[in-house]
């Protein structure tokens, strides 16, 4: 996608050959800064601080990270070091343990002294498949755009209500939630986004914002709590969220808030659809409710806020009373019966085991 004109994916080799570039999205949005990754330490700090987040940019980074340590040591030993030290950066989202697999499945089957150009190369395979996968989703989510612009008047707005950063920056490029509205709005249709802000870490407010900005996409930022005033007033045509992990039976975990999203959707009848490449579903959780681990986060993230100051400056303040106990869950689950669909690189499916098994037969296969 487009930075100021130019485009930019969220993470890419170096011309070096073998360090690893990525955007520090935390800075964003005030500042737009480039990081260099140069070991698998790199990789996992990266994860691990929200350098990088997302849960299919976590599996490309991760990948990247085994190639990093590769590099240095190729021995089984070391392969088995990296992969324990990333898969423990983020304990939701399944792209990352997907990735990881792929890596260390690969990696095993030679010899120490092929592992470091095939790491890279299955690495930036990770990446491409992203990238063709999130553009599918786009086009099988376009479809469901398209046919809510046949209700309307010519020209007249769709309105789509979308929760956390499910965009090109939580990807390697396009995004997942976002990919059919940028389809949508460079093919001239007439969107507009309602971007929840996202607390506590803000991503909404903060990076689907400023991406949607750049790109040139009609949005408005509003607050967590908004979304149900806008859907009783029918200022809302359909909703389209993003995923970590979506069990076998529908279930959808995402960033907390999600599913009372999920619930305004529904007792207003505003179409709630989930946006995910495969890598997210996990067919060995049958139950998202009970089996899905969620992330309990740091309580900075609720007690102080980040921002520009009227003079330029960028500051962190507390917006919390000293000695109050703070929870900080980073995500929920949203029951399959409160999902109108999920928006996969094969169609839309229904939120349900038959539908997603006869859909991703092999996925099923390598549980």
């Amino acid at each position: 996608m487009k930075v100021d004109g130019l485009h930019f994916r969220s993470i890419w080799l170096e011309p070096d050959g073998w360090s690893v570039g990525a955007i520090d999205q935390r800075r964003l949005p005030h500042e737009f800064i480039l990081a260099r990754l140069t070991s698998a330490d790199d990789a996992a700090d990266a994860i691990r601080t929200m350098l990088v987040r997302g849960a299919p940019l976590i599996g490309a980074t991760a990948a990247y990270g085994v190639a990093l340590a590769m590099r240095t040591d190729a021995s089984d030993a070391a392969l088995d070091r990296a992969y324990k030290m990333l898969i423990a950066t983020r304990p939701t989202a399944i792209n990352l343990k997907w990735a990881l697999d792929e890596m260390r499945t690969a990696l095993r089957a030679l010899p120490p002294s092929a592992r470091t150009e095939l790491a890279y190369r299955r690495a930036a395979e990770i990446a491409e498949q992203d990238v063709g996968t999130n553009q599918e989703i786009g086009r099988h989510g376009l479809g469901l755009i398209e046919a809510v612009a046949g209700t309307k008047k010519p020209g007249e707005t769709i309105n789509i209500l979308t929760h956390c950063n499910a965009g090109w920056l939580a990807t390697v490029d396009w995004g997942t939630a976002t990919a059919p509205i940028y389809r949508a709005h460079d093919r001239g249709i007439a969107v507009h986004v309602w971007v929840d802000e996202t607390r506590p870490r803000n991503q909404g407010a903060s990076l689907t914002a400023w991406e949607l900005g750049h790109h040139g996409v009609p949005h408005t930022v509003i607050p967590d709590n908004t979304g149900g005033h806008l859907m009783q007033h029918r200022m809302v045509d359909l909703a389209i969220v993003g995923t970590d992990r979506v069990a076998a039976n529908g279930d959808v975990c995402n960033k907390i808030g999600t599913y009372l999203k999920a619930l305004a959707a529904h007792d207003n009848g505003v179409p709630f659809y989930v946006a995910l490449p495969s890598p997210t579903i996990d067919f060995s959780i049958d139950d998202g409710i009970k089996h899905i681990p969620i992330e309990q986060r740091a309580t900075s993230e609720v007690t102080h806020m980040t921002g520009r100051t009227a003079d330029g400056r960028i500051e962190t303040v507390r917006v919390v009373p000293d000695g109050s106990p703070i929870a900080n869950y980073g995500f929920d689950v949203t029951p399959a019966r409160l999902v109108t669909g999920l928006i996969t690189e094969r169609g839309v499916l229904r939120p349900e085991r038959a539908a997603l098994a006869s859909a991703f037969p092999e996925r099923l296969a390598a549980r």
